[in-house]
């Protein structure tokens, strides 16, 4: 009965146990079945054993727990239930019965497993019965029988058959060279047939390897041994396989050394297929296959059976060095058939690919095998020599190895299968510290070693010397196994890493071979291109990868680093842009092929657009006026395009085809790279004047809509130009114009409107706590972004009313700015009401009764913000969210004017009347300044002493007298006096009829609550601030011109003056505590100065003192060469706020606009807007340049903590910039001004001719 039940419970398993590489592993397969199967109390023969249990140990389990609960007089309970359980347990098995129990059933096991093992054997011995040979049958047959067994009474009559350990011990016997051939490779081929966990596991696996090693050294048993060698290494761990890899490894060498082959020369071949050579192919075959499969576990090992691999590896490929003679013919190597095998060194690529195994690679290399790497090196050397000292070189695919299986290969295409092997191992090693730090390179035939710097010229001269002839100008060659494709691969890695790039590529030799061809074209006459354009196009990739990072670029910008024809060196950047200028301008036609000459043009465009998308490289090149050229090619390519018949549709071909399309891609390419000067605030401008603005914008729109890169080389979209546009009028217009206005408000409604219903069917959506829900973040910032500066929105929405209709459709999206303001902001009737679908989420703004919610709270802290004037000490702004407790809303909200007194802070003691100082006392003297040269520089003196030592001191009378008279003087040096002044004719002091605009009252309201917050105006000043804003406005209106665009903020302009307040006069009159007299005087004076320009945005509007270009694009001067400097000296001295503007597709631009049009009201204090104001007037124009720079020092924290949480538009426009003082960062502000004051100021002084 049990030998029935076993058989049973056998046939059930009988899959896992087959399953089982080994008999080890079978057994554990068996003991742990109860927590694998989950039948496993189903089966019969366990029921049997638990019911023998039962029967055999009840009684006595019985007594023994009936003995303990009367020694305790309870039951047990928790951890006390435990420790009853195992005495109860351990009293069992020590028990008589338990004894006699163990002891039966163990003899019964016996004879049925013993049964069982007979029959077995009995079902073997009738298979075998059929085999005529007898030694041959006796050998499977004791390889088939063990101790292990399988049911007999099967339906198919299977086993589960193990080697034992004296069967592999015979088999050893059998391999030793004494045996003849034939009994070796039957022994053999049992090894294959038994599973090779079980022989490499085995005791004798030491003696089996070295008849293993003999066996592969004959010709005849080599291909059996690679077979059981294939199968153990995808089934045996890696302590094993790498024995096995190491008798590969130095049977190979050993062939190599007995055999000696002779490496072909002249036009001999070598044929693979003899078989000495092709037994070698197979084994490095192998080999290579392990290689590449080794990295996905031998992770899982100790790292001296991976050293073990690489070690073998590396004593392979340097065996010819180590056992070359001098004068010798050259001899084939175990490298030139690894690279037959494995041309791009895959293999090596996977080894370097993790950490684990790389830090071995590069340690082993460095210490014990360099002759690896001077190898690979020495074989770029040589091949590079070969194509310079070649007459005519032949063409890479006569000496290509191919794809294709082959039996002859010549000496150059064994040659170019090694260097191609050797360019992709070196190519590893370089981009990796340890491996750069293995050069330089002692090499044959080189006085010097070589360095990483002789490697990247060796690159870039094969570069030259063999471009791709299939594709000419493609920077991308078909061919993989080309040479320029490999170079270019490399140099590509090169250029992705810095640290790797600094060192290789960042020298000015490299810089100098680079661009040698292109500097000795320039000095040659109109003809071909030499080297040709495909050599040209490739450089071109090289350099625009190059000067895409900022070591690169100030390499090109910034160093002399190029050799001219005549002698002199010059700047990498100026070479570049020269030869472009020259291609663009078609001086270098004939050229072979138009589309050749296309393309090398546009690609040294590109690089050229790596240098004018940053501000300091728009600097260099915009004299060239590249710009222009670029426009007038794409006008050309444009008018070519349009004056191409419409083909016959049945007489399309692909030649009638090609022409347009090529000449559609050039165009669009120009247009490309004629939009990216939108990067900077300067190049806006420069776009702007070559009347393609709209073009541009229109396909930055497409491009945007398809979700396409900017570039290969730009990491981000299009977000920060569009900013950078749009923070200009003729920018927002166009933006306008080209639908990507209308894509941002219907992209915020969709989002707010007509969200997927199906989505909450499946999962409702919360209730949002936040007054901007996270999903429509994305789109309110594109609109903040897009609305940012002051000139957009007058743009957008003057004399555009809005709608009010008396009806909206359900379907009806706004299209407009104004539409969406009518829709979600002013929403003052009940159709507006009843046409949004969500009206709790849409509508943020309403005119709803208080609700204590997010939208409330939002709400009242914007209506603070408006209604209450002043600095972050000045004001109290309330919270943005709700607070715990009963209260959660403690703040009063309101509705109308005034605002609760709660909102404003006591404003700070002024010190107004002159305390006696040293700048009081010099100030007194300034009847003598007239005759003095010095007096500005002394005065500047004493305001830095006094802004160091005590700086509340100048406020309140002092520092406006200080104003008063610094200006005074300085418009009264002809020096200095940059502009002609604003003069005002004597008899409209008593009357004057000029027209102020709402927007101007408005700004006259804010500004008396304000000075008489501070103490500084008195209740009726109304009348002399009006009265001062028309007089500065009539002067103004003289030197104003009638520009012709049609831009509304510039027609406005003709009419009412600047759009807008002019908040520098309202400063100046609070400053003067409304004295006006006193207050024109000094704003007439100071309309003369060049600080005027950057401070007094009202008085440079629509200029005549500005090129007619520049006054009639409405783009003003604080924003092409302020805010365009700001942004350069960000990158340079605070590359970390830089970095968070481009992440949030914000610009700082737009900031520095906004916060001088204001005069940093509501952003600083009052005191320090008057020593930011009197810093800019008597330091010099450039500190406005250095002032903004400060603030983002100051705020920097703060920028990189919120542009994280996607804050930073919100953050920077509406809070304040709470602790920034000037004399805080006086210092920091000098020290920008010994190191770019020749840059910024001059920049400053040549507004007139931009």
């Amino acid at each position: 009965e049990i030998e029935s039940l076993l058989k049973q419970l056998l046939r059930s398993v009988h899959d896992k146990i087959t399953a089982a590489p080994s008999t080890e592993c079978a057994e554990q397969v068996l003991l742990h079945l109860e927590e694998t199967d989950k039948n496993f109390h189903n089966y019969e023969f366990v029921k049997y054993l638990r019911h023998y249990v039962e029967s055999s140990l009840g009684t006595v389990v019985e007594n023994e727990t009936k003995a303990l609960i009367r020694g305790d007089g309870q039951h047990a309970i928790g951890s006390r239930l435990d420790a009853s359980t195992h005495a109860v347990t351990q009293k069992t098995r020590d028990s008589p019965e338990y004894q006699q129990m163990m002891q039966t059933l163990k003899n019964s096991m016996s004879l049925v497993v013993e049964s069982l093992i007979n029959e077995c054997e009995a079902d073997q011995r009738k298979k075998e019965g059929l085999v005529h040979d007898k030694q041959y049958n006796q050998s499977i047959s004791q390889y088939n029988c063990n101790d292990n067994c399988s049911d007999s009474e099967s339906s198919f009559n299977q086993s589960v058959a193990f080697i034992r350990q004296e069967q592999v011990q015979a088999l050893a016997e059998k391999l030793d060279l004494s045996w003849p051939r034939e009994v070796r490779w039957e022994a053999l081929q049992v090894l294959c047939s038994a599973p090779p966990s079980d022989v490499l596991s085995c005791e004798n696996w030491s003696g089996l390897q070295k008849h293993l090693s003999a066996a592969l050294a004959d010709p005849d048993l080599s291909d059996t041994v690679l077979h059981f060698f294939a199968k153990s290494f995808s089934s045996s761990p890696l302590k094993v396989t790498r024995e096995i890899y190491t008798i590969l490894a130095r049977s190979v060498e050993s062939s190599f050394l007995s055999h000696k082959f002779i490496f072909p020369a002249g036009s001999a071949a070598i044929d693979v297929t003899k078989p000495e050579i092709s037994r070698l192919l197979k084994q490095i075959r192998l080999m290579n296959d392990f290689q590449k499969e080794v990295t996905t576990f031998w992770i899982r090992h100790p790292e001296k059976y991976m050293e073990e691999v690489i070690e073998s590896t590396f004593s392979l490929l340097s065996f010819p060095q180590r056992h070359a003679s001098p004068g010798t013919e050259k001899a084939l190597e175990p490298a030139h058939l690894l690279a037959l095998l494995d041309i791009k060194a895959t293999w090596f690529k996977k080894w370097m690919h993790g950490g684990y195994s790389r830090t071995v690679v590069l340690r082993l290399l460095g210490n014990k095998y360099t002759s690896v790497i001077a190898a690979a090196l020495q074989q770029c050397i040589h091949y590079s020599d070969s194509l310079r000292e070649a007459q005519n070189p032949t063409s890479v695919e006569s000496h290509s190895p191919g794809s294709s299986q082959r039996g002859l290969y010549a000496a150059q295409e064994l040659e170019y299968a090694l260097f191609v092997h050797s360019l992709c191992l070196l190519g590893k090693v370089i981009v990796y510290k340890r491996g750069r730090e293995l050069f330089p390179i002692k090499v044959r035939k080189r006085k010097d070693p070589v360095s990483l710097t002789d490697l990247v010229i060796i690159l870039i001269n094969i570069l030259y010397q063999q471009p791709h002839a299939d594709a000419p100008g493609s920077a991308a060659p078909v061919n993989s196994l080309w040479p320029s494709a490999l170079v270019m691969e490399v140099l590509w890695m090169v250029c992705e890493r810095k640290e790797c790039a600094e060192e290789c590529l960042y020298q000015t030799p490299v810089i100098e071979v680079l661009l040698a061809p292109v500097a000795a074209q320039l000095s040659r006459p109109q003809g071909t291109l030499n080297p040709p354009a495909a050599s040209l196009t490739l450089i071109a990739d090289v350099l625009a990868r190059i000067a895409n990072a900022d070591g690169g670029l100030a390499l090109f910008l910034q160093e002399k680093n190029v050799l001219m024809a005549h002698g002199e060196r010059t700047f990498a950047a100026h070479v570049i842009v020269q030869f472009t200028l020259r291609l663009l301008g078609e001086e270098l036609s004939p050229l072979p092929e138009h589309a050749a000459s296309r393309t090398l043009c546009g690609a040294f465009i590109f690089v050229c657009r790596q240098f004018y998308n940053t501000c300091q490289g728009l600097q260099v090149l915009q004299p060239y006026g590249l710009h222009r050229a670029i426009a007038t090619a794409w006008r050309k390519a444009r008018s070519l395009s349009e004056r191409v018949a419409t083909p016959d549709p049945g007489a399309v071909t692909a030649a009638s085809t090609q022409v347009p399309q090529s000449s559609m891609m050039w165009e669009e390419t120009l247009l490309d790279n004629l939009l990216n000067f939108a990067a900077t605030p300067k190049g806006v401008l420069l776009l702007q004047q070559t009347g393609a603005i709209n073009e541009c914008v229109s396909h930055m729109f497409s491009r945007f809509t398809k979700k396409l890169q900017v570039s290969r080389c730009e990491k981000f979209g299009y977000g920060v130009m569009m900013t950078q546009v749009a923070a200009t009028a003729p920018g927002v217009m166009a933006l306008h114009t080209s639908g990507f206005v209308r894509a941002l408000i219907t992209e915020l409604w969709s989002h707010l409107e007509c969200s997927s219903e199906d989505a909450r069917v499946v999962r409702p959506k919360i209730t949002p706590m936040e007054p901007i829900d996270r999903s429509c973040l994305k789109s309110f910032l594109s609109l903040v972004n897009l609305l940012s500066s002051s000139h957009s929105v007058w743009e957008l929405l003057s004399q555009k009313p809005l709608a009010n209709k008396t009806g909206y459709t359900l379907r009806e999206v706004p299209g407009s700015v104004p539409d969406l303001i009518d829709r979600l902001v002013a929403v003052n009737s009940e159709a507006k009401i009843n046409s949004l679908f969500h009206y709790e989420q849409s509508h943020t703004f309403g005119l709803r009764q208080f609700i204590i919610d997010a939208l409330s709270v939002e709400r009242n802290h914007v209506l603070v913000r408006v209604g209450v004037v002043g600095g972050p000490s000045e004001r109290r702004l309330p919270p943005r969210d709700l607070q715990q407790g009963e209260d959660p809303y403690p703040w009063p909200m309101f509705s109308s004017s005034p605002p609760p007194h709660c909102y404003s802070l006591e404003p700070p003691m002024f010190d107004h009347n002159s305390q006696e100082s040293e700048i009081t006392a010099f100030l007194a003297s300034f009847k003598d300044s007239a005759n003095n040269d010095s007096w500005v520089e002394t005065c500047q003196h004493h305001y830095r002493k006094m802004m160091a030592s005590n700086p509340n001191v100048l406020s309140g009378e002092l520092l406006a007298d200080l104003l008063d008279k610094v200006v005074a003087h300085l418009s009264s040096s002809s020096a200095e006096c940059f502009f002609s002044p604003a003069h005002h004719k004597a008899e409209e002091k008593s009357s004057i009829s000029i027209f102020l605009s709402p927007a101007e009252h408005l700004g006259i309201d804010i500004c008396l609550r304000y000075g008489s917050r501070l103490g500084l105006l008195r209740d009726d000043a109304g009348e002399e601030l009006t009265l001062l804003l028309k007089h500065v406005k009539a002067c103004l209106s003289r030197q104003r011109t009638t520009p012709a665009s049609g831009l509304r903020i510039l027609s406005v302009s003709h009419h009412d003056g600047y759009p807008g307040h002019d908040w520098l006069a309202s400063t100046v009159f609070v400053l003067m505590r409304g004295d006006a007299e006193r207050s024109l005087r000094l704003l007439l004076n100071l309309s003369s100065l060049l600080v005027s320009a950057f401070v007094w945005p009202a008085r440079i509007h629509a200029s005549i003192h500005l090129p007619v270009a520049v006054a009639e694009s409405g783009i003003p001067p604080v924003y092409w060469c302020t805010a365009h400097y700001v942004e350069m000296l960000l990158k340079a001295e605070l590359p970390l706020v830089h970095a968070a503007f481009r992440m949030a597709g914000f610009t700082p631009s737009q900031m520095c606009l906004h916060w001088s049009a204001q005069c940093f009201w509501n952003y600083l204090d009052w005191a320090e807007i008057c020593h930011y104001l009197s810093a800019c007037v008597l330091m010099g124009a450039d500190y406005q340049v250095y002032a903004c720079v400060a603030v983002f020092r100051h705020l920097q924290p703060e920028i990189l903590q919120r542009t994280q949480a996607q804050e930073l538009q919100l953050f920077l426009k509406e809070e304040p910039i709470r602790g920034f003082r000037v004399c805080d960062y006086l210092p920091f502000m000098e020290e920008l001004e010994r190191s770019y004051r020749s840059v910024v100021l001059t920049a400053m002084e040549n507004i007139r001719s931009t």
